[in-house]
């Protein structure tokens, strides 16, 4: 298939810039094959009475670290800006990031990040580039390391906003709490599994008395979320990995549901991505840790899921194609219209959809 397959127009205006208040009152827009009608619209409050006893929801309780850090780099008296995106920690001292320009950096280069308003109380926090990659990847090594590093990123890092919000406003400490679930636990992603974001502990309360389940697993996002599709042909493209871990007791949790009949309902895609890594021929989810560049699209046999949550996505993006696999291109491109047109706000802080399969399991 073409990556123009997947293409649609989106008016800036539906672009989200903070999300809904309360998270809850989100729109929902509901596309089921088959019924009538075909796409329902409703608020994310309304899950309760949209799943039934038995069901189970799949969350990620990845968190969000303020990952991106902006400094300069001093060269022969010369000095230049530079912004770095964290995005794997390789050792105690060692980060993988995203650099831009990264032209304008060499290996031995010196950064020093936290040079605007923001002060760090352990002082200067100082990098060298120790490698140059493909792409604008370079490794950095910190001369802090550990749990020193760690406090030092927190208080200079600002949170990684999606460049769609990026570009029209700048981060700031609402983001902090705004652009994490209520599951968030496990540090290490630097984008958020956004439809998570629409939860709240009233909600929580009210799927736990319908006797809806919940069972966590961690992915943690990287920036190829952000990576647009460059390639004509989607089969050209190539996933980057992610680092993610569902435990003996949450595989057996979810295996004892399906067994039971229990529908289950992936919260977000980077769970629906795990959960499929993660699945035998059979479905059965087995324990599972390590990395995952699964790339799904239109033609993929859903092992794992009956329904997915998630927010609205960028056209010709991985995560289009994702849910146009799930429940059809066709429908999905119609689903969207149907969004644009009754006012659905769009991206990372948007509405949310509740969709199921074009081919159930």
């Amino acid at each position: 298939m073409r990556t123009s397959d997947f293409d649609f127009e989106l008016p800036q205006e539906r672009i989200a810039l903070r999300p809904a208040e309360p998270r809850d009152a989100a729109k929902l827009l509901v596309v089921q094959p088959g019924a009538q009608p075909e796409f329902r619209d409703r608020v994310v409050r309304d899950l309760p009475s949209l799943l039934c006893k038995g069901d189970v929801l799949v969350v990620n309780d990845t968190k969000v670290i303020p990952a991106r850090l902006i400094g300069s780099r001093e060269r022969n008296g010369v000095s230049v800006d530079v912004e770095a995106t964290l995005l794997k920690r390789l050792s105690p001292e060692r980060w993988q990031a995203l650099a831009k320009p990264a032209k304008r950096l060499h290996a031995g280069d010196r950064i020093r990040f936290g040079h605007e308003s923001r002060v760090c109380l352990l002082g200067a926090l100082d990098a060298t580039v120790e490698e140059k990659g493909e792409g604008g990847e370079i490794t950095l090594r910190f001369d802090f390391h550990g749990a020193v590093l760690d406090e030092a990123i927190d208080a200079l890092g600002h949170i990684p906003l999606p460049p769609y919000i990026a570009s029209k406003r700048e981060d700031d400490e609402r983001d902090r709490s705004d652009y994490q679930t209520a599951f968030a636990k496990y540090e290490g992603s630097v984008a958020a599994p956004t439809a998570g974001l629409h939860f709240t502990e009233s909600l929580l309360k009210q799927l736990a008395e319908a006797d809806v389940g919940l069972q966590r697993l961690t992915l943690h996002v990287g920036a190829g979320t952000f990576l647009p599709v460059k390639t004509g042909d989607i089969a050209a493209h190539k996933m980057h990995a992610e680092y993610g871990v569902i435990s003996r007791e949450a595989a057996s949790a979810i295996n004892s549901a399906r067994a039971k009949a229990g529908r289950i309902v992936a919260v977000g895609t980077t769970t629906l991505r795990l959960l499929e890594s993660a699945a035998d021929e059979t479905g059965a989810i087995k324990p599972f840790t390590g990395e995952t560049g699964i790339f799904i699209t239109p033609g993929y046999r859903f092992r794992a899921a009956d329904a997915l949550l998630t927010n609205f996505h960028l056209p010709r993006s991985t995560l289009f194609m994702l849910v146009s696999a799930f429940a059809g291109l066709d429908r999905m491109k119609h689903a969207y219209h149907h969004a644009i047109a009754n006012g659905y706000r769009f991206y990372s802080y948007g509405d949310g959809s509740l969709l199921f399969p074009e081919a159930p399991r």
